[in-house]
């Protein structure tokens, strides 16, 4: 149950004198030290209670929530749980508008009122759920590694898969790149490595485990891309390494000392290459909303490309990668030539991971010191360019000190979902942020925590974040039986 929480429609409700707001205290012109920080953040009207810690010195704690509409509830205690059905109402009745929060402090038998701070109400609302990675800090051993689903509204978290379903204590099971066609959970895909190794295609009431990797390609399928209304996944085939720094703050650089684009028709069951340029790498491919074309970032050096791949290592830090497309015919399903859509090698930096929003219109995207996976790298930031002007920017309001990546759009494309390490600059937390009609960012905000204390979450890293607008269908069990089944070879097709 959840303690110290009490509800207050009005003043004049009669309650105990210790559960009422502390009136007419002394201000302390100091402001409230909140974890996670939900001070001056625009939320969505549909999102689940935004619980939190206070972090200023006090034996007791009283905080309201006071709607600029109508409203309130006030919950006592330094660890504020907040109910869900007065939360929903709350914020139902305040939609466009905003929530008054103020907190009061008592020390040395004196209540004292720290800063007011205003949570900003979206009358946006946000994708119903949320399909993410759940992740041990380990990078040898895969026995805490599971996919999980949030309810976004409630709070309610389940188990969508976890690799210990078929455990075996000399090969591990890794499961990854979970990415589901338009946020619905009929048709969608991951991959699982090592043990029963292959890629789980789920299409309706149907599911296959396909192995994508061919005599003619470098890998089996990586990093996904669903086309939006074809029976049609786009992967990137990596030769993917990783290295530990000895005296970088980085820690640890992961690489690609060679990649290309494929394309896995699921119908026929056959891969055909998209890019495969020898002097460029390619990854991360992503679709347009209407399918016309594929975004994706390469890495155009020729002087790094034609190296042994040790000297590659070398030269981690010297590798830029753009972002390009090419347009796409459904009907031939032949893509036309490579185009440049932002040069971030001129810059001297990297642009990795493309996501366009529902419209069209803005192009979101992670810009990095250099190399290919930002979530290791402080410096990187998200970015906006508007495809229409062609204006770049940073989302100055959701950026952090620390890496910011790996991030995907809500189906109405006013919310953005990603990873930072802002926190503690070790572990990934879910974060989002409100963008307005202009592609402008609002102040973000953690995925609201599952356990206040820090016991379930602290040293688990959340990655991955998928926008879906309905639950995934199937259970722990049904994908336990769909990933027990032998991979189907895929054909390679020349055409």
């Amino acid at each position: 149950m959840r303690k110290f929480l009490f509800i207050i429609i009005a003043l004049s409700a009669a309650v105990s004198c210790s559960t009422r707001f502390p009136e007419g205290t002394a201000r302390a012109d100091e402001p409230a030290v909140l974890s996670p920080d939900y001070t001056d953040v625009v939320v969505p009207f549909n999102i689940s209670p935004l619980d939190f810690v206070i972090g200023n010195p006090g034996n007791r704690f009283v905080t309201r929530f006071s709607g600029a509409k109508g409203g309130e509830v006030i919950v006592s205690g330094k660890e504020v749980e907040i109910g869900l059905k007065e939360w929903r109402a709350l914020l139902e009745e305040n939609k466009g508008s905003s929530l008054r929060v103020e907190i009061a402090a008592r020390r040395e038998g004196n209540w004292v009122a720290l800063n007011e701070f205003s949570i900003n109400v979206s009358e946006d609302p946000i994708d119903g759920y949320l399909v993410y990675r759940l992740l041990a800090p380990s990078y040898e051993f895969y026995t805490a590694f599971s996919i999980r689903q949030r309810d976004l509204s409630t709070g309610e978290d389940r188990e969508v898969y976890n690799n210990r379903m078929h455990y075996n204590p000399k090969e591990q099971q890794c499961m990854n790149c979970h990415q589901f066609q338009n946020g619905r959970t009929e048709n969608w895909q991951m991959h699982v490595r090592q043990v029963l190794g292959g890629t789980l295609i789920v299409t309706g009431d149907e599911a296959r485990k396909v192995n994508l990797k061919t005599d003619s390609t470098i890998s089996a399928g990586v990093y996904p891309a669903w086309h939006p209304s074809e029976r049609l996944i786009a992967y990137s085939v990596n030769k993917t390494r990783q290295f530990f720094h000895a005296k970088n703050i980085h820690k640890l650089e992961v690489q690609d000392p060679a990649s290309d684009l494929i394309m896995y028709d699921i119908d026929k069951n056959e891969v055909s290459v998209v890019a495969d340029d020898p002097m460029a790498f390619e990854t991360f491919p992503t679709w347009s909303p209407d399918g016309k074309w594929l975004y994706y970032s390469s890495a155009r050096q020729p002087e790094i490309a034609t190296l042994p791949s040790d000297s590659i290592a070398i030269c981690f830090d010297k590798i830029y990668y753009d972002i390009v497309r090419r347009s796409f015919d459904p009907v031939t399903r032949k893509f036309g030539d490579e185009e440049l859509v932002f040069d971030a090698k001129s810059l001297s930096l990297s642009a990795m991971e493309a996501r366009i929003s529902p419209d069209g219109r803005y192009l979101l995207f992670s810009l990095g010191e250099y190399g290919t996976f930002h979530i290791w790298h402080r410096g990187s930031d998200l970015w906006v360019k508007d495809l229409e002007t062609g204006e770049v920017w940073p989302l100055k309001e959701a950026n952090s000190d620390d890496a910011d990546s790996f991030h995907n759009w809500s189906s109405n494309g006013r919310w953005i979902v990603f990873t930072s390490r802002r926190d503690d600059g070790l572990f990934t937390r879910t974060y989002f942020s409100h963008i307005d009609k202009d592609g402008k960012a609002g102040k973000a905000f953690m995925l609201p925590p599952r356990d206040l204390t820090g016991k379930r979450d602290r040293v688990y890293s959340y990655n991955v974040p998928e926008f879906t607008v309905e639950p995934v269908r199937q259970s722990v069990r049904d994908l336990s039986r769909m990933i027990s089944q032998p991979a189907i070879q895929a054909e390679f097709s020349g055409d």
